[in-house]
């Protein structure tokens, strides 16, 4: 396994109840979601792009049975606009439905590509915030999970989408998290793959040392979409985590510096950058940066404990992270331990 993930054994704490904030935006968790039990309903919701046929529904609900849990799909779960699936009321209908649905225990995530963000402004904030549930999902879903975590303040969980292949580790990892509100510690495990010198996977220290704070992020696309809106969390002295996919070198660099000409970067305690998975232009030949010189470019500079390397992204092994709770980080051996528990 390139990630050797040790869940530590937690007994689930008593979350500190906190007044409603007057204005919208929630200045942190609220409340822990319920954990899941075997058994359990679970919805199915697709805020982005769409499902090819109904036998791709067919096997996701294969997946969800195969946790232990029960798949209540979306009304709208097989539509399809364009490469939407379905309208935006629609899609946000799905999701209004599912949080207000006392049978629904969790909302899972079918698939990401693009949408999500365009929900954000048709979704019942009201009836979220006052029905705290696990959001399980990643890519596109980051835009719920910043949302969630700005508006409604209760943990979710970054991990593999419902359609996803969910390996072995991968499931045992989200089980801890969810089902036993365990607090698990992830380290990259670097390979020499039998030659003289370490191969990926390997830790790249921008920045040295150990942080703790507010876990928050996700895909730096669609991150570096929201920002300017209403839609993001207060950043300040949080642990931001990044990942992305199929983009050119300059096109990361374009986002980093857009989040950190938003304020976002120099408010932060800590850097975490997953994986940046074919993140490559082809066409620039020697006169290129590489996808490590423009991260030392951004995050070396900030003062900061930041690395490079953890299984966060476009992955098989995409492990789940709980965005909105407590971790801390140490950037000299690319280690994350989480400190609180997602779920009550």
């Amino acid at each position: 396994m390139i990630s050797r993930r040790k869940a530590l054994g937690a007994i689930g704490a008593t979350a500190t109840m906190m007044a409603m904030p007057s204005l919208a935006r929630a200045p942190g968790l609220l409340r822990l979601p319920p954990r899941l039990r075997e058994g359990d309903t679970v919805g199915l919701v697709c805020p982005a792009g769409f499902i090819a046929d109904r036998f791709g529904l067919e096997q996701v609900e294969e997946t969800i049975r195969a946790m232990g849990l029960v798949p209540k799909a979306g009304k709208h779960l097989l539509d399809r606009y364009g490469y939407l699936a379905g309208q935006d009321r629609d899609r946000a209908a799905d999701i209004n439905r599912m949080f207000a649905d006392p049978e629904v225990r969790a909302v899972f995530a079918v698939r990401g590509g693009w949408g999500s963000q365009r929900l954000l402004p048709h979704l019942d904030w009201k009836t979220i915030r006052a029905n705290p549930k696990l959001l399980v999902g990643s890519s596109d879903v980051t835009a719920l999970h910043l949302a969630i975590a700005a508006r409604a303040g209760f943990a979710t969980i970054h991990g593999p989408n419902a359609a996803h292949s969910w390996p072995k580790a991968v499931w045992e990892d989200f089980r801890a998290l969810a089902f036993e509100a365990a607090t698990p510690s992830y380290e990259i495990i670097a390979g020499s793959w039998g030659g003289l010198s370490v191969r990926d996977p390997r830790v790249r220290t921008f920045g040295k040392g150990k942080a703790r704070g507010r876990l928050l992020g996700g895909n730096l696309s669609v991150l570096s979409a929201l920002a300017g809106t209403p839609w993001l969390p207060d950043f300040t002295g949080a642990i931001l985590f990044l990942e992305d996919t199929n983009e050119a070198e300059y096109r990361i660099d374009r986002m980093l510096a857009q989040i950190a000409q938003a304020g976002i970067l120099k408010a932060v305690a800590g850097v975490v950058f997953g994986q940046c998975t074919n993140c490559r232009n082809p066409g620039n030949g020697y006169g290129n940066f590489t996808i490590y010189e423009v991260l030392e470019q951004h995050l070396g500079g900030l003062g900061v404990p930041a690395f490079q390397g953890a299984q966060i992204g476009h992955i098989a092994g995409n492990m789940p992270i709980p965005v909105g709770v407590e971790a801390e980080i140490n950037a000299d051996t690319g280690a994350i331990r989480i400190l609180a528990p997602a779920v009550a």
